[in-house]
C-alpha cells in the first residue's frame, strides 16, 4: 500500500503517512456524502475503517453515489463499499456492519475504540445519537448536513454548527445543541446556498454537491490528524 501512496507521501512526508496508517475511523452512512469520504480516506492513507449502512444500492444512487453501478443495484451498500475499497488496497482493515444505527446496537458499532466518527447519514435521530456518544466519550465527531436541492459547491464549507444558514437538518442540529450542549462545539459540513425549489416531494440531488462534501469531510479528518 505504501508504494501505492508514494504521490501523496511526498506531499506529507513518510512519517505522517505512517500516522494516517494507524488510525482507526468510523464512517456512519454510505450514500452520496459518505461514499466519497471513504473514497478520500482511503487513498489518503487511513486503512483501519469501520462502515456502517443499513441500506442497498438503488437505481435512484445512479445519479451521484460512488458505488452505484448497474451491477451493484440490490446490494448491501456496506458490503459493496467494503469490497470497493479492497479493490484499491487489498491489504486494508475494513470492518463493514450492514446496519442502521440506533440505540440498541450502538455497543455493537462501538465495540472498539475509535479515533475519529464521521457522520454522513440522513437521519436525524442518528446524528443526535452520534453527538450524544461522541461527546460524552470525548470522540471527535463531524456531522454532514444536508445536501438534497443543491448544485453548487463553492458553497459548501466546514464550520461550527452555530454559523450554520439556510440548512433545515442544520437547523434541528443547532437546536439539539443549543438544548443539551449549549457549551459544545459541533464541526459539520454545510453549504450556504438557498435550497432550490423543485415540484416534487422527492429530494432532488446532483454528484457536484455530495461528491464535493465527502471530498472535504475526508480532506478536513486527514488534515486533523497530520497536525496532532
Amino acid at each position: 500500500m505504501e508504494n501505492s501512496l508514494d504521490r501523496f507521501s511526498l506531499l506529507v512526508g513518510s512519517e505522517k503517512l505512517e500516522i494516517l496508517k494507524n488510525k482507526k475511523v468510523l464512517v456512519v452512512g454510505l450514500g452520496g456524502v459518505g461514499g466519497y469520504v471513504v473514497e478520500g480516506l482511503v487513498r489518503s492513507g487511513i486503512s483501519n475503517l469501520t462502515l456502517v449502512d443499513g441500506d442497498i444500492v438503488d437505481f435512484t444512487n445512479m445519479n451521484r453515489q460512488i458505488i452505484a453501478f448497474s451491477d451493484t443495484v440490490g446490494l448491501e451498500k456496506a458490503i459493496v463499499m467494503k469490497k470497493h475499497c479492497l479493490s484499491i488496497f487489498p491489504s486494508l482493515a475494513i470492518d463493514s456492519k450492514v446496519l442502521f444505527l440506533d440505540k440498541d446496537n450502538l455497543d455493537d458499532v462501538f465495540d472498539k475504540e475509535y479515533d475519529y466518527v464521521i457522520d454522513a447519514c440522513d437521519r436525524l435521530s442518528t446524528k443526535k445519537l452520534l453527538i450524544d456518544y461522541c461527546i460524552h466519550n470525548q470522540i471527535p465527531l463531524i456531522s454532514s448536513m444536508g445536501t438534497a436541492r443543491k448544485m453548487d459547491p463553492s458553497c459548501l464549507m466546514i464550520c461550527d454548527i452555530k454559523k450554520t444558514s439556510y440548512d433545515p437538518l442544520a437547523r434541528e442540529i443547532r437546536k439539539y445543541m443549543k438544548e443539551h450542549y449549549p457549551h459544545d462545539k459541533l464541526a459539520v459540513l454545510s453549504s450556504v446556498e438557498v435550497p432550490r425549489k423543485v415540484d416534487s416531494e422527492e429530494l432532488a440531488s446532483c454528484i457536484f454537491v455530495p461528491a464535493s462534501a465527502g471530498l472535504l469531510i475526508a480532506r478536513y479528518v486527514i488534515l486533523e490528524f497530520l497536525n496532532q
